[in-house]
């Protein structure tokens, strides 16, 4: 018991004493696109960071060189969308399917794509450094990774960790 006062004491120190960095000032008010019907939309070049697509019918769209960073798209649909180039560093993108997307140079890096399906899709080039993935979703993946990310320099098959 004392010790997990005094963890929760030194935690709490700890945060006060450096607190956790905001997001940067670049950033939208967050918006909710949740449940929402968007087949077919653009938002191509769009800052999206911190908004929220959960649920969303997604097929088609285009997300192409868009700012997706803490963007969550949890359970969505997004079928042979266009990820062309988007950041989503630290985004969720859980029980996605991405089944024919392109998500060609993307960087996915510390974005949480649990249960997701990767069928037909293209990752030429993208970085997932430090995504969560399942096993079988890395193998998979694996299988079909090549190219270098542009914007990481990091190559698709090593962020994955592909022998």
């Amino acid at each position: 018991m004392i010790i997990r006062q005094l963890t929760a004491f030194l935690l709490a120190l700890t945060l006060l004493g450096f607190p956790l960095p905001a997001f940067a000032t670049d950033y939208p008010p967050p918006r909710s696109y949740s449940n929402a019907e968007l087949t077919g939309e653009d938002f191509s070049g769009q800052n999206l960071g911190t908004a929220e697509f959960s649920n969303a019918n997604l097929e088609l769209s285009n997300f192409t060189g868009a700012n997706l960073r803490g963007t969550v798209f949890s359970a969505s649909v997004m079928t042979q969308a266009n990820l062309q180039g988007v950041d989503l560093t630290y985004g969720m993108a859980d029980q996605v399917d991405f089944t024919g997307a392109n998500l060609s140079d993307a960087i996915l890096t510390n974005t949480i794509m649990l249960g997701s399906t990767f069928q037909d899709v293209n990752i030429t080039g993208a970085d997932f450094s430090d995504a969560i993935l399942d096993g079988v979703q890395v193998k998979t993946l694996c299988a079909k990774a090549d190219g270098i990310n542009s914007q990481t320099g990091i190559s698709t098959r090593e962020s994955l960790g592909c022998r």
